[in-house]
């Protein structure tokens, strides 16, 4: 951060009284200019009828990793609520139709400054296409997930613990569970599928 947004003045980067980290500061108008993590909120859509059960993923269109696959999801507006965020996402990019269910993971990504949020979510039919920021939008059975082609670590991650917990539902019943968890390597997968 160069300029003030409150005065338009040159800010400093300096511990500020009665803090204990540095922050920018305007010395024109006294403004603190707190940064935060930003929350990126999206959901896990299934498939369930009869013996499939699948889950729904976009090719992303956009960069970063665009042509990798991805559950639908993305950042949190301003007067919404994180369900409402996964909703919205999930329209937005995989035009689908979904009823939201319970908070499935909680992913700190603190190198990048934000925190990932999946909803468990049903598709309540299969109308679905690729919004503006996805390339395809896929129902993928646990075998059929391309693995190697996921956008991100929080991406596959959440997809693991998702058919972990399904595993034990079917063996030991019950449901799933909520999964916290901190991704500590860097958010970009090496790989390239190109």
């Amino acid at each position: 951060m160069k300029y003030c947004s409150e005065c338009a003045h040159p800010v400093a980067l300096l511990v500020p009284d009665g803090d204990n980290r540095p922050r920018y500061v305007c010395a024109q108008c006294d403004t603190i200019h707190y940064q935060n993590p930003k929350l990126v909120v999206g959901s896990i859509p299934v498939w369930e009828q009869a013996d499939q059960f699948k889950v729904l993923l976009c090719k992303r269109a956009i960069e970063p990793r665009h042509g990798y696959w991805t559950l639908p999801a993305g950042f949190m507006e301003n007067a919404e609520t994180t369900a409402e965020a996964a909703v919205r996402e999930t329209e937005e990019e995989a035009g689908a139709n979904i009823e939201i269910g319970n908070l499935f993971s909680l992913l700190n990504v603190a190198q990048v400054h934000q925190v990932h949020l999946f909803y468990l979510a049903r598709l309540r039919d299969l109308s679905f296409a690729p919004g503006i920021e996805s390339l395809d939008v896929r129902l993928f059975a646990e075998h059929e997930i391309p693995w190697e082609e996921l956008a991100f670590p929080t991406i596959r991650k959440t997809l693991e613990l998702f058919f972990a917990d399904r595993v034990k539902i079917r063996e030991e019943g019950g449901g799933y569970r909520f999964h916290s968890h901190d991704i500590v390597r860097p958010m970009r997968i090496e790989s390239d599928p190109h």
